[in-house]
């Protein structure tokens, strides 16, 4: 009876710790060298993203590589076709989007739905990601 009840609460708890963020790699070509540069741009400037980032990792302004970060707090919807899905979930209230484009050609993305606004633990999470996926020095 406890074995069962162990295995049940080891799934369980892999399940809830589940990364939900999605990846796509555009430019297969992006993970056979190590990325030893990017420069940052933040849509709309947010003080805080950019000063978390700057904590994260050495941006450079001369690199041809760029992190373009873009976000949405306080998402709400008013639609009745997401009645269900606000009252049985947890409706998102924000997403984080990060993508890396050479020149207007874009490399990778990384999104995520988020339940709580953006703060410095997603954006450390996203990077964190990031990282181990492309090889970030």
């Amino acid at each position: 009876m406890i074995k069962p009840l162990i295995i049940f609460t080891t799934i369980l708890f892999c399940i809830a710790c589940d990364d939900k963020s999605m990846t796509l790699i555009h430019d297969k070509n992006i993970m056979k060298t190590p990325i030893k540069c990017m420069k940052l741009a933040v849509v709309s400037e947010d003080k805080n993203i950019l000063q978390s980032m700057q904590k994260l990792y050495t941006f450079d302004d001369k690199c041809t590589l760029k992190l373009e970060i873009s976000y949405k707090d306080g998402i709400h919807c008013n639609s009745n076709q997401n009645a269900d899905r606000k009252a049985l979930s947890t409706f998102p209230q924000s997403y984080l989007r990060m993508e890396l484009r050479e020149g207007l050609d874009l490399q990778y993305s990384y999104y995520i739905d988020l339940s709580d606004d953006i703060d410095e633990d997603a954006l450390q999470r996203a990077f964190k990601k990031i990282q181990k996926e492309l090889n970030i020095k």
